[in-house]
């Protein structure tokens, strides 16, 4: 018989396990809290210009990513870092100027931005078997049988896969029975990826900083941005610097971060950075569909990748996936498609 899976989130882990289960004959539901798909992927358009506000890269050894990328017809791009950058060691002295090494590994972005793997994938998915605006409260297994209660439904499924963070799924969701009480202490103590991350992006009309011979690269020790680089179109036809702010200023409100961000800019790359089209950010510790709040610390990509995550509980029927359960590049863009990968030939071997 036709095996009936839940999957709760709908970000790259839950989309592409939907994608793989459904070529093998499953029948898939997608269960996403977000009025929107993609999670931790967040490409924002504005004025014409597309900018990463999530997971924006990947490399060479990303294999699974790029064969994916392959298959679904998708082009990559260099990120652009011809001409020197800038760095900024202490707030008495001027941001110096240096050379990027040349053999520098190079960093590769996604032609229409990183939403495209999610597009692509969805168009092999059926609207019925993607369901936004659940978010799931409560799953009771009973006689083999799972019972997945969101703000306004209930599924009945034979499998169930969580791909959103451990850390969420042991907070968030109530379980009869109860979840083992190791893979509480393990999930809470588990990094979740970007949870912490203040993404920004400026939208200028022409690449100014190219005109100086500058890659439009920057580094500081002082913020509040601490890491800028040129996200222009891979086209060149829309221009935009963009980059990651300081923890410090999670507290700080949106508008005090953006006159701080250019004002940085504007010492990194001349005052043309005050002429912006747009100023955009994501404070992803505010996402309670990503993480929910916490006074613990958990050191960046702790406990990614633990062996107790490998094996599926309940009766090995219930599969605890997603990016930070990943032996492989937890954490990140291919820990999301590795681990997807995975937990379809686990559940095709437990079905032979």
């Amino acid at each position: 018989m036709k095996k009936i899976i839940v999957i709760i989130g709908g970000g790259l882990s839950g989309i592409l396990t939907a994608y793989l289960l459904k070529q093998k004959n499953y029948s898939v539901t997608i269960l996403e809290a977000n009025s929107r798909l993609g999670g931790r992927i967040l490409t924002k358009k504005t004025l014409g210009t597309s900018t990463e506000l999530g997971a924006t890269w990947l490399w060479k050894y990303n294999t699974q990513l790029i064969k994916l990328c392959k298959e679904l017809n998708i082009k990559l791009f260099p990120q652009y870092m011809n001409g020197d950058a800038m760095f900024e060691a202490i707030d008495s002295k001027n941001p110096q100027r240096f050379t990027l090494p040349k053999n520098q590994e190079i960093s590769y972005r996604i032609s229409g931005g990183t939403i495209e793997i999610i597009n692509r994938l969805i168009a092999n998915l059926n609207t019925n078997e993607i369901k936004l605006t659940e978010k799931v409260k409560y799953i009771n297994y009973n006689n083999n049988c799972y019972s997945v209660k969101t703000n306004t439904n209930t599924y009945e499924a034979d499998i169930v896969i969580s791909t959103i963070p451990p850390q969420l799924l042991s907070k968030s969701i109530l379980f009869s029975p109860k979840l083992p009480e190791d893979i509480i202490t393990i999930a809470n103590k588990t990094h979740t990826w970007m949870k912490d991350a203040i993404k920004f992006s400026v939208g200028y009309i022409t690449p100014f900083w190219r005109d100086q011979k500058l890659s439009g690269a920057g580094f500081s020790n002082i913020g509040p941005l601490t890491e800028v680089y040129d996200h222009s179109s891979y086209n060149d036809c829309s221009y935009a610097l963009a980059g990651f702010i300081s923890t410090e200023f999670t507290n700080e409100d949106k508008e005090v971060r953006q006159i701080k961000v250019i004002d940085q800019l504007v010492k990194l790359f001349g005052k043309e950075a005050l002429q912006i089209k747009f100023y955009e950010e994501k404070l992803w510790s505010n996402d309670i569909n990503i993480s929910l709040p916490s006074s613990d610390y958990v050191s960046p990509h702790e406990n990614n990748g633990h062996f107790i995550y490998q094996k599926p509980i309940f009766n090995n029927n219930f599969y605890i996936g997603g990016t930070e359960t990943s032996k492989e590049y937890g954490g990140y863009m291919e820990g999301a498609v590795y681990r997807a990968i995975e937990i379809v030939n686990q559940i095709q071997k437990a079905q032979v």
